[in-house]
């Protein structure tokens, strides 16, 4: 586990001073002489607070929120529209250069970094694996989807989908959501509906 600052306050600066960093910049930009200076402490602070670049994102990261994790769409009786709002809302959330930093930077986090990385995408996953995962039983429920339907593959294959969109700075288009949510219905709807 990595040493926590004397100073609460100066870390949670740094912290911030990452965020903003990450927001005005992007990754590439952020430097450690950057960040102690916006934080008001030294350069050599920080790295004994933390190893790399990678590691304070990474923790200002999971203590500040990852975009697209609070997107919630509310279930209605139209499996089809729910999951094309929810790739909606999705990409105006991670399709800001914002997200697109992030998406980027988590690479670098998880190249440099696997035990971080995978904590980070865990967390990013985590909200959309359980809307998916309701929205999904509740289908099975309403007869609309196949029982055998693997709701965990389900949700790994929109995740992967809106991280790429994010990676590249495109957000899906209108015409891509309606193609992916028609695929997917009819691979794993019940016979007849």
């Amino acid at each position: 586990m990595m040493p926590r600052p004397r100073s609460e306050k100066a870390r949670v600066s740094v912290l911030d001073a990452m965020r903003a960093a990450l927001s005005a910049g992007g990754y590439e930009a952020v430097t450690i002489e950057g960040l102690a200076s916006q934080a008001g402490v030294s350069k050599q602070t920080i790295y004994r607070w933390w190893p790399s670049k990678a590691a304070i994102l990474g923790e200002a990261l999971l203590s500040g929120g990852l975009p697209g994790g609070d997107v919630t769409v509310p279930f209605t009786a139209d499996l089809g529209a729910d999951l094309r709002a929810w790739f909606s809302a999705m990409s105006v959330a991670l399709g800001d250069s914002e997200g697109v930093a992030i998406a980027r930077a988590l690479i670098v986090i998880t190249a440099s970094d696997p035990a971080l990385g995978l904590a980070l995408n865990e967390t990013l996953a985590a909200p959309i694996r359980e809307w998916v995962l309701g929205r999904i039983a509740l289908a099975v429920s309403a007869g609309q989807v196949r029982a055998d339907a693997d709701a965990g593959a389900i949700a790994d294959q929109l995740i992967a989908m809106a991280s790429y969109a994010a990676l590249l700075g495109r957000p899906l288009g209108e015409e891509r959501v309606e193609a992916t949510v028609s695929v997917l219905l009819r691979g794993i709807a019940t016979p007849g509906s």
